[in-house]
C-alpha cells in the first residue's frame, strides 16, 4: 500500500439548509489518479474547493501529507497552493494575457521567476502538451477550444505540481479532442509523478484516466473502486448513472 497522498474524513458542507457534502470519506495515494463521478449540484466542486482550501468545511479533516489541512493559516495555505495545480472547466485562461503568460502565471506571480527563463519554460510546456512555440505569442481568443484546454492544461502543470485538479476536462469538446486532452492528462499526471483528481460527467474520460473511480451522491460516497469493478457492480446507483438512465434510484430534479 503506497502512502496517502489526501485523508478525507467525515467531511460536511452546507450553504444555509442544502446540505452538499454529508460526511464524505475520501483516500488518495500518492500518484494515483482518482475519478470522482456524480450528476450535476451533487457536490464534486465544492468537494475539491474544500481540498484547496478555497471553502472551509463545517466539520471533518482533510490530511495532505499527513498535515491536517481544515482551519490552516494563511501562510500554511500558501504552502499548500504551491503543491497543486488545476485545469478549470472553462478553460479559464486570462484574456488580457499572451498564451505564455497564461502558462507562466504560477512560476511569474508565485515563484517571481524572470520573465525570459519563465517565457522559455512555458514554451517548453506547451511543447509537452502539443503545442508548437508560435503560438506562445497569441492570445487566448485566438485559439480553438481543443487548444485551449491545451494551454490550460500547461498552465496546471507547469510549477511541477504534486496535486493536480481537472475539473470537467473533456466537457465542450469533440470525441477525438476528448481523447487526446486525456491521453496528454494521463501522460502529464504521470511525467510528475503527480496524484490526481478529476471530476467529471464523462465516463469515456473517466474510464480512460482512472486508477479509481468513487460516485459521490447526496454527499456521500456511495461507491469507489477500480474500472474493472465498475463494469462488474451491480450498485444500481452506478449502474444508472453509468448507463446515463432516466429509471432507477436516482430521481432528477425537474
Amino acid at each position: 500500500m503506497s502512502e496517502s497522498k489526501i485523508k478525507i474524513s467525515n467531511l460536511h458542507k452546507a450553504f444555509g439548509k442544502k446540505v452538499v457534502l454529508d460526511g464524505v470519506d475520501l483516500e488518495l495515494r500518492k500518484g494515483e489518479s482518482l475519478v470522482v463521478i456524480g450528476g450535476s449540484g451533487t457536490g464534486k466542486s465544492v468537494l475539491i474547493k474544500c481540498i484547496q482550501g478555497l471553502l472551509t468545511p463545517d466539520s471533518g479533516s482533510i490530511l495532505i501529507d499527513g498535515e491536517e489541512t481544515v482551519g490552516a493559516d494563511r501562510e500554511q495555505q500558501a504552502a499548500l497552493h504551491s503543491k497543486m495545480g488545476m485545469l478549470f472547466q472553462g478553460g479559464a485562461l486570462f484574456d488580457s494575457l499572451t498564451v505564455w503568460e497564461n502558462v507562466a502565471f504560477g512560476l511569474l506571480e508565485n515563484q517571481k521567476m524572470p520573465r525570459k527563463q519563465a517565457k522559455t519554460e512555458a514554451i517548453r510546456v506547451l511543447r509537452q502538451v502539443g503545442l508548437a512555440p508560435d503560438v506562445a505569442d497569441l492570445s487566448p481568443s485566438e485559439l480553438s477550444g481543443g487548444m485551449q484546454k491545451r494551454v490550460s492544461l500547461a498552465r496546471a502543470i507547469a510549477t511541477k505540481p504534486e496535486i493536480i485538479f481537472f475539473d470537467e476536462p473533456t466537457t465542450g469538446l469533440d470525441p477525438i479532442m476528448a481523447a487526446v486532452i486525456n491521453d496528454l492528462i494521463i501522460e502529464s499526471a504521470k511525467g510528475l509523478g503527480a496524484t490526481a483528481l478529476t471530476i467529471t460527467h464523462d465516463m469515456a474520460s473517466a474510464r480512460k484516466i482512472a486508477d479509481r473511480i468513487a460516485m459521490l451522491y447526496k454527499g456521500k460516497i456511495i461507491w469507489e473502486g477500480t474500472v474493472k469493478e465498475l463494469d462488474k457492480t451491480d450498485n444500481p446507483y452506478v449502474l444508472q448513472f453509468i448507463n446515463g438512465l432516466s429509471q432507477g434510484p436516482i430521481k432528477v430534479e425537474i
